[in-house]
């Protein structure tokens, strides 16, 4: 039952609404002075993935004031990498995004291997399958995007579009990394394994089915009045407003700003690929869609030329000291060094056996010193402040986000 009391904010009635109440509360409304509504929006709210409260203001189907109240959800990632070696911390920081872990770990990795000095020790193909996956994950997370977007809006066929394509590309790293997310792929030194013998025609698979894919979500979005109706001049954001921010990524990309990192501070050999940078004019909720779209059509470019640069060769650094012992393999138990491996680790050194028990219980130490790292995320500019006090461990990990965004959310803005 809807209950009320009078003097909110100087004046005028706040009703509470308890549910299978909204014929009382429209009913009151059409009654009152204006249309104005107070929305208190999550933290449990469906929408909000319960890490995030709004008290929002709405008249008609405008909403006019939006106060945010964080602070529900801590994972505590940053302070856990202070309690784990230099690998282990990967593990961690692929979770700090599900749709984009990739992203995360090459950060990580590519600051972790600036602090060793490695960086041009990385072997070719490691850095060109690194590149391949940030790609896909690309694709992917753009994908979750405009599935739950459209589903919020109403456009129901969008989301099952938008989900059975990222589906696609969670099968091809599900079988290479042996999980779909928060795969803890890519190690400093290069990767955890190599790609599956399967791997290459997956991907070439896919390269045949998404241009088609995209395209019947562009004709299903790009014109539809309702589509437009519900994004064009919403969540208006100039290019001033973004500077003032910080904003990056998509947002900052729809006003009409080629900024990207790959182009800009190119990392992992992004100078050597050929690609364009999307940008548009609109600053708003479609400029933005439009954006997404594209980008998705250039990293298809940019896969492609991957597979073409894929030559045979080590994923991993030389040197034994940092390079973590690794042949897994698929057994009756799970994924896990094959047992050749083992033999050879266990079987065939006294020494070897010494080094690889330290390696992977202390791990290896990272010389003293910060730096800072930063990769073009789906959503932005992605960076990572690692300090090292010389040890085993890190000393501090901060992370850098495109721009506040809470845990699970890919809208528009």
């Amino acid at each position: 039952m809807a209950t009320h009391v009078s003097n909110y904010d100087g004046g005028g009635v706040t009703y509470t609404v308890g549910g299978n109440d909204w014929d009382e509360v429209i009913d009151a409304a059409s009654r009152a002075q204006n249309e104005r509504i107070v929305v208190n929006m999550g933290p449990q709210h469906p929408s909000t993935h319960g890490v995030l409260r709004l008290i929002l203001e709405i008249e008609g189907e405008t909403v006019t004031e939006a106060r945010c109240g964080i602070g529900y959800l801590h994972t505590g990632i940053e302070k856990n990498l202070e309690y784990r070696n230099w690998t282990q911390g990967v593990t961690f920081v692929t979770r700090m995004d599900y749709l984009t872990p990739f992203f995360n770990e090459t950060a990580y990795c590519l600051a972790v291997e600036k602090l060793l000095g490695i960086t041009e020790q990385i072997p070719e193909r490691a850095t060109v399958v690194r590149v391949l996956l940030m790609e896909l994950n690309r694709i992917s997370s753009h994908l979750v995007a405009l599935a739950t977007g459209g589903m919020e809006l109403g456009a129901v066929t969008a989301m099952l579009f938008g989900f059975r394509e990222s589906e696609l590309i969670l099968d091809v790293f599900e079988a290479i990394t042996g999980l779909r997310m928060n795969h803890a792929y890519i190690r400093p030194g290069g990767l955890a394994q190599d790609l599956p013998s399967d791997a290459v025609p997956k991907i070439q698979e896919l390269l045949k089915i998404l241009p088609k894919r995209f395209r019947e979500l562009e004709l299903m979005l790009d014109d539809n009045p309702i589509w437009k109706a519900r994004t064009r001049g919403i969540g208006y954001l100039d290019l001033t407003g973004c500077m003032a921010l910080g904003v990056t990524g998509p947002v900052l990309k729809a006003t009409g700003l080629p900024h990207d990192l790959r182009r800009t501070d190119p990392y992992c050999g992004y100078e050597n690929y050929e690609f364009d940078i999307v940008t548009d004019t609109g600053n708003d909720c479609y400029g933005r869609y439009r954006v997404r779209v594209e980008e998705m059509t250039q990293s298809l470019r940019i896969v492609e030329q991957c597979l073409d640069r894929l030559k045979p060769g080590r994923v991993m650094v030389e040197d034994a000291k940092i390079a973590w012992p690794a042949d897994l393999k698929l057994g009756a138990d799970g994924l896990g060094n094959s047992p050749e491996h083992i033999a050879r680790i266990m079987g065939k050194s006294m020494e070897g056996l010494i080094h690889h028990f330290k390696l992977v219980t202390e791990g290896f130490r990272v010389p003293p010193g910060q730096v800072y790292v930063a990769v073009e995320s789906p959503r932005g500019e992605l960076g990572v402040h690692v300090v090292s006090d010389g040890g085993t461990r890190p000393y501090r990990v901060h992370y850098r986000d495109p721009f506040y965004q809470p845990a699970g959310s890919s809208r528009y803005v």
